[in-house]
């Protein structure tokens, strides 16, 4: 698999000049207080990670790494491991960026505040992956953004329905219980969600032709 994990981070180079402008960009509106930085740059690592599918369909890569041994286990698998390490790798610049901002503008460092902001972040982001990623593998690149903005737009109805006919307090009053275990429950859903979604994906390819 490493073969395929340095053939996605290979590709990824073109767009690291990109990532590095919104880096800029975006510390110095949050040095104004126009925006958070800690919201912005982990989605922004996912959308440039799904690109490299795009490169893999213009190259015809799909098509050559089912030739492989394990080829098409791996293509998978790398996708997934690539962008968990690109996620990852983001979140702890995106810490230190959050950490040097806040003490510029306050004098002060919540460490707490930054460290939940950014690992709720992370579980969103990961969430769009698990969702994205099927389907991409599933309906191809183009034809997937229909599928995932009617995800999106199921899940706002969904929120929707939830804060109009459920009883909030109820839901603040179980989180609240929750507060002590966040973290560990955020991390346990967050590998799930991801497994589940990589032995989908996994399925799907396998039986994909090209």
């Amino acid at each position: 698999m490493t073969g395929f994990l340095k053939k996605d981070l290979a590709m990824l180079k073109s767009n690291f000049k990109l990532l590095g402008i919104l880096l800029i960009v975006y510390t110095i509106m949050s040095l104004l207080g126009e925006m958070d930085i800690s919201f912005i740059l982990p989605f922004m690592s996912v959308m440039i990670m799904i690109s490299t599918f795009s490169y893999d369909n213009y190259n015809k890569w799909d098509a050559y790494s089912i030739a492989l041994p394990d080829g098409r286990k791996n293509s998978v698998r790398s996708k997934y491991v690539a962008t968990i390490l690109m996620v990852l790798a983001v979140s702890i610049i995106t810490i230190i960026l959050s950490f040097v901002i806040s003490y510029i503008n306050t004098k002060s460092i919540d460490y707490q505040l930054i460290l939940v902001s950014t690992l709720g972040t992370i579980f969103a982001t990961l969430l769009v992956l698990t969702f994205m990623y099927p389907i991409i593998y599933k309906f191809g690149v183009e034809k997937a953004r229909i599928g995932i903005f009617l995800i999106v737009f199921g899940l706002v109805i969904i929120g929707g329905f939830i804060s109009e006919y459920l009883d909030l307090s109820l839901i603040s009053k179980s989180l609240s219980f929750l507060e002590r275990y966040l973290i560990i429950i955020l991390i346990l859903i967050t590998i799930i969600m991801v497994y589940i979604s990589y032995k989908i994906s996994e399925k799907i390819f396998s039986k994909k032709e090209f």
